[in-house]
């Protein structure tokens, strides 16, 4: 075999290496170009609202930092939430999804999500809509602000002076302050079920709503995420028909929701995982400390260890109103006891 045949072999591999190298580089900046882009696209699906600006300083304290925690990545200090669903008809999704009224919109389901200092625990306070409760004069976008009202419905507040009013009519009624503001409308809810396969969840007596259009009998159901959201609005067709009800669901669907995205292998998945979260954020109203993705992904980096678990719900103690029966007042000394105790968890 002379040089020159020598050669050429190596000349075939050389080049060979070289496209192979040119069409990996090609690859590489395809992917950047994609996650860029993905970044961006899953950024930009958040909606915010500025409730720090609009409440200002009167408020009750920030959370107090504990002891160093034993993870540096973990925040030491407690983290309060206030999640709402909201009840939008704006949309042809939220409207198909929702019935009724084609405008407007209502804080259907309200949450405080109080997070320990090391994001291991978690309670979830679901206060009933039909609370009646003192709403406090809230600022308003224009520059004004609404009129005290008393024995309004707790879900008064969104519809009259949107997340800032909510967030501070909780406050007024906690004592607690809403570190942070999280909204998810209908179809978005929907959206983020179907991006997770579904979810699971046992009944223990039948259900037969023709308000939210859910007919389920008793025992273990796999849901796709429209019959989800029906079942998160249902209260018709179980117990007394009331709002506590619809409640004691719409807490076994947040543990089932836990459930689902912890058995689901998303990082093996990107196309699920983006599926997962364009449904999250583009559905998502927060305030502005969440409003990127580096916060919320923060966030949810924080609470690897929080399991469903580990999650305790439950309702705020209510007894139906002296002024209407189809009506909720908050139920002393154990809802002065139960804000009492979160209190104390974020302030010591």
């Amino acid at each position: 075999m002379t040089g020159d045949d020598e050669a050429r072999p190596v000349g075939r591999r050389s080049r060979a290496l070289k496209i192979a190298g040119f069409t990996l580089a090609g690859v590489l900046v395809l992917a950047a170009g994609a996650a860029g882009w993905a970044y961006w696209q899953l950024n930009d699906n958040i909606k915010s609202v500025d409730i720090n600006s609009a409440l200002g300083d009167n408020r009750p304290a920030k959370a107090t930092p504990s002891a160093t925690a034993e993870d540096e990545d973990l925040p030491t200090e407690a983290l309060n939430i206030l999640v709402l669903g909201s009840d939008s008809r704006s949309g042809a999704e939220n409207q198909a999804l929702g019935g009724g009224d084609s405008t407007g919109a209502r804080s259907d389901t309200a949450m405080v999500v109080h997070l320990d200092a090391g994001r291991s625990e978690a309670t979830v306070v679901s206060i009933p809509r039909d609370t009646l409760v003192t709403r406090p004069s809230c600022p308003l976008e224009d520059g004004g602000s609404t009129e005290v009202a008393h024995n309004a419905m707790f879900n008064s507040a969104y519809a009259v002076g949107g997340p800032v009013c909510a967030v501070k009519t909780v406050e007024s009624m906690t004592d607690i302050r809403m570190d942070h503001y999280i909204e998810i409308d209908f179809a978005g809810f929907a959206k983020l079920v179907d991006a997770l396969g579904g979810v699971t969840v046992t009944t223990e007596e039948d259900i037969d709503d023709e308000d939210s259009h859910l007919t389920l009998r008793a025992g273990t159901h796999q849901l796709d995420g429209e019959q989800a959201l029906a079942l998160a609005r249902t209260r018709h067709g179980i117990g007394d028909g009331s709002d506590l009800g619809r409640i004691g669901l719409q807490q076994q669907l947040v543990k089932a929701l836990l459930e689902q995205i912890s058995t689901t292998s998303l990082l093996s998945d990107p196309a699920q995982l983006y599926r997962v979260a364009d449904a999250v954020t583009g559905s998502l109203t927060t305030d502005t400390g969440l409003d990127s993705l580096t916060e919320l992904t923060r966030l949810g980096r924080s609470l690897r260890a929080l399991s469903a678990d580990s999650v305790t719900t439950v309702t705020m103690p209510v007894v139906p109103a002296p002024s209407d029966a189809n009506r909720v007042v908050a139920e002393e000394p154990e809802a002065g006891e139960l804000w009492e105790s979160l209190r104390s968890t974020t302030r010591r």
